[in-house]
């Protein structure tokens, strides 16, 4: 399941072309649950990808400079040693 929600957003869609009305201040947040598939690979020269998907095909794809990179990755640490979630039981 893919949700997403976003703040102040307007488009007006001329011909079947989608263009922006109003300010540029708007502010977006998605979610994807149920994921299938997750993968890190590099991202151009300097960024690291993350993507998942779903199994209805939704993706979502992040790009990271190494530094947050290695912050997910001690976080996610972190949590394997003191959460339940990580117990194979």
């Amino acid at each position: 399941m893919f949700t997403i929600d976003i703040d102040r957003f307007m488009v007006e869609i001329d011909e079947g072309a989608f263009k922006n009305v109003g300010p540029a201040t708007k502010a977006a947040t998605a979610k994807l649950f149920g994921v299938e598939s997750a993968e890190a690979r590099e991202f151009g020269d300097k960024r690291v990808k993350l993507a998942f998907e779903d199994g209805e095909g939704n993706a979502v794809e992040v790009a990271l400079f190494p530094d947050e990179a290695r912050q997910i990755r001690e976080g996610l640490a972190e949590l394997e040693a003191g959460s339940p979630v990580f117990d194979d039981e």
